[in-house]
């Protein structure tokens, strides 16, 4: 098992979704994910409303692979960094248990400064220390 320091980790998946250049983004995934990682989303409310309304009692939303982490990412940064203003960054309260990190991130008005949301965040790391796993829980 890999050394990999939890709080590098947590600040490098946080830079990942800030990073402008899609090049460096690939190359940001490609360091940090396991080429068969997959990534897991709790919806936000309104999405597990509008499920629980037509009968499903569970939602998740997930992306498996670069390809579609790029995707992800690269939609993540138009709609919140690129249009909305705002950045990301990683509390400084990631720990490690084996094979899992655990930290809080934060939604930051770039402008303001003011944290306007954050989330938690659960990394499952493979034997080299790239994400195997990802389950991601905004606004917790």
């Amino acid at each position: 098992m890999s050394e990999t320091d939890p709080q590098d980790l947590a600040n490098r998946y946080i830079a990942q979704w800030v990073v402008p250049d899609a090049a460096e983004r690939r190359a940001a995934i490609e360091q940090l994910w396991a080429e068969d990682g997959t990534h897991f989303l709790q919806p936000p409310v309104e999405i597990r409303e509008i499920a629980a309304g037509i009968g499903f009692d569970r939602t998740t939303l997930q992306a498996q692979g670069y390809d579609a982490f790029e995707t992800r990412v690269a939609r993540s940064h138009e709609k919140f960094v690129k249009e909305a203003g705002l950045t990301f960054r990683s509390r400084a309260d990631a720990v490690r248990l084996h094979d899992l990190v655990k930290f809080s991130w934060e939604t930051v008005s770039a402008g303001t400064g003011e944290v306007v949301g954050g989330g938690l965040e659960i990394l499952v790391l493979d034997e080299d220390g790239r994400i195997r796993a990802d389950y991601m829980f905004p606004g917790a």
